[in-house]
């Protein structure tokens, strides 16, 4: 299943993108094994401001792919269940999720409710560039724990 990190704006060689490729690349490497991956990351500016220019540079990336939002609304699931919903949606036979991180005033709401679900990094408000990393991460673990990792065995 591969697995797209969708995201507005360009970080360039911030410290924040070079760990969310990091991440990526080792999501990559372990999930082959789990028919998870590769992870990609692709940004994506708007000509305009605005989310509803953002919302169409982000529509064409989201045809064909079961496709979660982050939204500070969203569902917030800890690792272990967020890597048993990746598996799960592996498992039903998903061939492409796309996971979307908006501009600095979020996603716009016809992107909201294109997604087929919402989800969220908790209660705090994050720094776009530091979302990246942290759902790059989280997509590593999720494979890491799928793959029996011994640091995530009960």
């Amino acid at each position: 299943m591969k697995i797209t990190l969708l995201t507005v704006g360009k970080l360039g060689r911030m410290v924040e993108a070079q760990l969310a490729v990091d991440y990526a690349s080792r999501a990559t490497a372990s999930g082959r094994a789990l028919a998870l991956g590769p992870v990609e990351i692709v940004e994506v500016e708007a000509r305009k401001p605005g989310k509803a220019a953002e919302a169409e540079v982000l529509r064409p990336h989201l045809e064909g792919a079961h496709v979660i939002a982050c939204d500070e609304h969203g569902k917030v699931r800890p690792s272990r269940a967020f890597a048993e919903h990746v598996g799960r949606l592996r498992d039903d036979g998903t061939r492409r999720v796309v996971f979307l991180i908006g501009g600095a005033d979020g996603l716009d709401p016809s992107i909201l409710a294109a997604a087929h679900e919402t989800m969220a990094f908790g209660p705090q408000t994050w720094p776009h560039a530091l979302a990246r990393a942290m759902l790059a991460e989280q997509v590593y673990r999720a494979v890491t724990i799928l793959a029996g990792s011994p640091y995530h065995r009960d």
